[in-house]
């Protein structure tokens, strides 16, 4: 079987994950996650990637971002729909993350809606992810 694409590997811009806490670290293995995964930002995708999950869209789909956080300890790691919207989470930490909103919403990659209309990613360099997405305010 073919190596899935990581976000390391794509080119532009990477963004790692940030460090999980000891105690989400044996979850997140299992969930695949490796040090290729992340965020990449090229002059015209914006590609993340957890364990064997993708999210590879167009980066003019991209409305803009803003930081979020920080999140209960029980909600903050590994794979998650949001109950009240349709926004998709990729998360490491309870720390932060960033809230990334698409539109047209982005296909849908996990989860029982049919699109994500925002990926929240707790990537290492909040700030630096934001700045270069442009910044949008919270909905």
């Amino acid at each position: 079987m073919a190596d899935r694409v990581k976000a390391a590997d794509v080119g532009g811009t990477f963004f790692p994950y940030a460090e999980p806490p000891g105690w989400a670290g044996p979850m997140l293995k299992l969930q695949g996650l490796g040090d290729r995964d992340g965020v990449a930002v090229t002059e015209d995708r914006f590609v993340a990637t957890f364990g064997k999950i993708a999210l590879d869209v167009p980066l003019d789909t991209v409305r803009g971002a803003h930081m979020t956080g920080p999140y209960r300890w029980y909600t903050s790691v590994g794979i998650r729909m949001s109950f009240g919207d349709d926004g998709l989470t990729f998360g490491t930490t309870p720390a932060g993350g960033v809230c990334v909103h698409f539109e047209p919403s982005a296909p849908k990659v996990a989860g029982f809606r049919p699109s994500h209309s925002a990926l929240t990613v707790s990537v290492a360099d909040l700030e630096g992810l934001v700045t270069l997405l442009g910044e949008d305010q919270p909905r």
